[in-house]
Formats: C-alpha cells, sequence, structure tokens
C-alpha cells in the first residue's frame, strides 16, 4: 500500500510539471501571435494560462476599445461582484432606482397635460377669447418647443458629465419654475415659463430610458422598461385628472402647487440616487486612482471618448357627454389600464423575444426580436382608435368608448417599450442621444396634431374623425415590419453602431478570457496542492 501511494504522488507531480511546462510554452507562442498577427484580426489569441507568466488579461487588454497603447496592468475596470457596477446593484436597489426615476418621468408628463382640464378658466382668468390660441400656447407649443430643444441639449451632456448631474440641476430647475407660472396674470407670462420648464423637465424624458438601459444587461431590458414606463405612459392618464379636480374645486393656479409638491419628491429621488453611466463611473473612478497613487498610468477604456458636446448633437440630432372636468379626466382610465396589461405581460412577450433563432456572433437574439412586438401593437393601435371612433357619442354607453382605450393604451405602451428598447439595445452607451431625437419626433408629432383636432372633429364628426386617424395609423402598420425583417441591414449601415459592435466584442472576449484564466489557475493550484499534499505524505 505504501508503495502504491508513492507511485500515484510521482505520477501527480509529473503531471503537474508536464502542465506548466507546456503552458509556458504557450505563453511563448502567445506573445508571438500578439507581436505577428494583426490585432484587428485576432482578439482573443492564443495566450498562456500560467499564472507565472505573462497575465493572460495583459494581452486581451492591450486591445483597447479605444485604439491607445496603455499598459493593461493598470486598466481600471469593473471588477466580478463589483457593488460600483449598476448592472451588479442588488435587485431590491434596482427596482427602487426605476420607482425613482419613473416617478421623476411621470411628474414632467402630468405636468405637460394637467392643464388641459382647466383651459376653460385660464381663458377668464387671463382675459383670452381664442380657445385655439390658449390650447396652442399653453398644452403644446411652450411644450413640444422646450422638450424638443432639451433633448437635443440634455441627452449629450448626461453622456459627458453622467446622468446624475443633469437629473439634479435640472429637476431643481423645472421645480423652481413651476413658481411663476402659478402666479402668472398674463398668457404670455404662462407661455414663457412652461416653455423653460419643459426644457428643463425634458432631462427625464431624454435621459430616464438610458439610466434603465445602464442597470440592467439585454435579457432583462424589456422588463425593467416596461416598469419604468409606468410612469411616463400614464401621465397622460393622471395629468387631466389631477388638473381636473384641482380646477373643479381650488382653481386652475392649484395645479402648478401640487405639480410642485410631486416635483419636490422627484429631486429628492434623483438628488439620492446613484450614478448609472458607466463611462462617467469608469473615468472617475480611473482619476481619483491617479490622485490616490500619484501614478498616471492607470486608464480605463473610455478616457478617449469623452466627446464635447458638439460632436454628440450630432449623434442626436369632455363636450360630448357634459362631463365635469374631474371626470372628464376619469375617461383616460382605460388608457391605463391597456398600459398595465401590457406590462403584466412581459414574461410571455420575453418568451415570444426569445423563441427567435439566437445571433451565432452575440450568442442573443437579435435587436430585431423586440420588433416583432412592436409589429403586434401597431395593429392594436387602429384598432382601438376605430372602436373608439364609432362608440364615442350617445346614445352608446361611455363604457364602450373606455373600453376602447385598452387596446389603444396596450398598443401605445408596447410601440413605446419595445421600439425603446430596440434602440437601447442598437445604441449601447449613446442610448440617451439616440432617444433623444426619438423625444423629438414624437414631441412635434404630439404637439402639432392636436392643434387640428378641434376643427377636423368639427368639419368631419367625432366618427369619420376617428375614422381618417385610424385609417393612416393602419397605413404605417408596414414600418415596424420592414425593421423586423431589414433592421439588421438596416443598422449595419450606420458606422456608429458598427464601431460599437467591434468594441463590444473585444471586451467580451476579453472578459471571457479572463475568466478562462482564473479557472486555469485554480485548476493549476488544485493540481500543485495535491502534489504537496503527497509529498508530505510519502
Amino acid at each position: 500500500m505504501s508503495f502504491s501511494n508513492s507511485e500515484k504522488c510521482s505520477s501527480i507531480k509529473s503531471k503537474a510539471e508536464v502542465s506548466g511546462s507546456s503552458l509556458s510554452g504557450e505563453s511563448d507562442n502567445a506573445t508571438a501571435s500578439v507581436h505577428d498577427d494583426d490585432p484587428e484580426k485576432e482578439l482573443t489569441p492564443h495566450v498562456s494560462l500560467e499564472p507565472l507568466s505573462q497575465p493572460l488579461s495583459r494581452i486581451a487588454a492591450s486591445i483597447q476599445t479605444n485604439g491607445t497603447a496603455n499598459d493593461p496592468d493598470f486598466e481600471i475596470d469593473w471588477e466580478e461582484d463589483d457593488p460600483s457596477d449598476p448592472r451588479q446593484w442588488p435587485m431590491w436597489y434596482k427596482g427602487l432606482f426605476l420607482a425613482f426615476i419613473s416617478w421623476t418621468t411621470w411628474v414632467v408628463v402630468v405636468y405637460s397635460t394637467s392643464y388641459t382640464s382647466g383651459l376653460s378658466e385660464m381663458m377668464r382668468d387671463l382675459h383670452v377669447s381664442s380657445e385655439p390660441v390658449v390650447t396652442l400656447g399653453v398644452t403644446n407649443r411652450p411644450a413640444v418647443i422646450g422638450l424638443a430643444l432639451g433633448s437635443i441639449v440634455l441627452a449629450p451632456l448626461s453622456e459627458m458629465y453622467g446622468r446624475r448631474p443633469v437629473y439634479i440641476v435640472a429637476m431643481l430647475a423645472f421645480m423652481l419654475l413651476i413658481i411663476p407660472c402659478g402666479l402668472a396674470t398674463s398668457l404670455e407670462e404662462v407661455l414663457v415659463v412652461r416653455f423653460f420648464g419643459a426644457l428643463a423637465g425634458s432631462a427625464m424624458i431624454a435621459n430616464a430610458p438610458g439610466s434603465v438601459s445602464d442597470i440592467v444587461t439585454d435579457e432583462y431590458r424589456a422588463l425593467a422598461f416596461s416598469i419604468w414606463s409606468i410612469g411616463p405612459l400614464n401621465g397622460p392618464t393622471f395629468g387631466p385628472i389631477i388638473g381636473g379636480f384641482s380646477t373643479q374645486y381650488l382653481g386652475w393656479k392649484w395645479t402648478n402647487w401640487i405639480v410642485m409638491i410631486l416635483s419636490a419628491v422627484g429631486w429628492i429621488f434623483v438628488s439620492i440616487a446613484k450614478e448609472t453611466y458607466a463611462p462617467a463611473l469608469l473615468r472617475k473612478k480611473a482619476k481619483l486612482r491617479r490622485q490616490e497613487t500619484g501614478d498616471q498610468r492607470y486608464w480605463s477604456r473610455y478616457d478617449d471618448q469623452k466627446s464635447d458636446l458638439l460632436s454628440l448633437l450630432k449623434i442626436n440630432l369632455s363636450r360630448i357627454r357634459q362631463w365635469s372636468p374631474g371626470f372628464s379626466g376619469l375617461a383616460f382610465t382605460g388608457l391605463a389600464v391597456g398600459c398595465f396589461c401590457v406590462i403584466a405581460a412581459e414574461p410571455l412577450l420575453r418568451r415570444l423575444i426569445n423563441s427567435h433563432k439566437v445571433d451565432p456572433q452575440t450568442g442573443k437574439v437579435p435587436p430585431e426580436a423586440m420588433v416583432s412586438v412592436v409589429c403586434i401593437a401597431s395593429v392594436l393601435v387602429p384598432i382601438g382608435e376605430l372602436w373608439f371612433s364609432w362608440t364615442c357619442v350617445p346614445p352608446v354607453h361611455w363604457i364602450w368608448p373606455i373600453l376602447a382605450g385598452i387596446p389603444f393604451g396596450a398598443g401605445n405602451t408596447a410601440v413605446f417599450i419595445y421600439a425603446t428598447n430596440y434602440l437601447s439595445q442598437s445604441y449601447g452607451i449613446y442610448t440617451a442621444s439616440a432617444l433623444a431625437g426619438n423625444a423629438i419626433a414624437r414631441s412635434l408629432l404630439g404637439g402639432t396634431l392636436p392643434l387640428a383636432g378641434p376643427s377636423m372633429y368639427e368639419s368631419l364628426n367625432p366618427h369619420w374623425a376617428g375614422t381618417l386617424l385610424g385609417l393612416i395609423q393602419i397605413a404605417i402598420i408596414p414600418i415596424p415590419c420592414v425593421f423586423y425583417k431589414y433592421g439588421h441591414k438596416i443598422r449595419m449601415k450606420s458606422v456608429l453602431i458598427r464601431r460599437m459592435q467591434e468594441d463590444k466584442e473585444r471586451w467580451e472576449g476579453k472578459r471571457a478570457s479572463r475568466q478562462l484564466e482564473l479557472g486555469a489557475r485554480n485548476e493549476m493550484q488544485t493540481e500543485r496542492g495535491l502534489s504537496r499534499v503527497c509529498s508530505n505524505a510519502v
């Protein structure tokens, strides 16, 4: 028995020695490969797993996404279970963060829609006789222009300095600008103040989707967007309700004070929330390490990607039923029900998305899988519109037009969530700028089309005016279908997206290599430990 144990130990020793010499030889080959081969062609070369020779992380990191030649030993990056990495935050904090951002975005949308129920009282107090002028000035033009211009500027700023500083400053300005609006004595004052208020509030509209994308992986992004969208998508529902009841019982100016209180809570939320933008966090982390050590060799892969504002801007570019103002706002509850139906159906929709063919390059379903939900939603919207158009006037019971809001709200919600998700997955760290362009188009159309509403419904009557809108919605159904089928080819024509995809592939290759190195190191340490145990036993 003693002889047998000695024989086994000798075998283990020999195996460890052969393994070490073999890995050492592989290290030499890897070093030659890195120097001789084109780094663009070989992103993860054959490297050594021997911890005492050249570390694989050094070789893999020597090819940076920013194209410079920094020492990979001094790269500042996320570690496994790094608490400063937003995607590794505890689940409870991610949920709390989503609630904070959703609430604050909801407040901005509520304010932009809360005046609709108090227009008649505003006209009397501000001595304005033309309803189209009030509608144009108060509910549309300032908000639309402010949201559009603000999105253009504030989204790139968040990608220069981080999301949190932009949120704090913008929401403080938004809150304070409500005061002069509540004290206004003329329509002109309201117009000017609401413009600048919308300019500040656009920080949430443009950047909140980027913050949501910052904290989740591709697999759970749709779920996170669904949770966050509870706020902004229900803002148009609660805005008229809050504005209607406050106007009816307190006066239209109290709408401002109520929203100001809500926005103060939102400002507290964004002030205590943590930063989420990875480039800003890693740049700050590297800078702090340089200051602490006095060694200027520490760097992050985003050090050379802090563009100026100009370059980032380029990336960016109740009358019929005689209800009271308060109860008129309740007519929007069907939309809210449709919104929550889509959010509740997220597990089923995720299953639909994951049923698509996996991209062999990424090992994940392509972003176009998200558009499959948009295609379905694009059919629900005209169904709700046509249903509403032929049930919206008496003698049809009032419940039927409210129920028509369910498919319309569900389709609208699904389009918003999954189209946003598609853009977010396509543009990565530039999500905020990409979605800013989307917000501009949405704001312009949403702000100008309602101006034609009163005259169109008066000329065509509610039935045919609604039918016209429904037919237009049917005509644009092919748009998401085109992106579903040809979206990959369209995305690959973008130089920015191609470059981001290449960077992502390199980074994922580096992470895989690090994990491989760690596994091999643990295996060798186990073998050496067994060898020492056997030696002691002999």
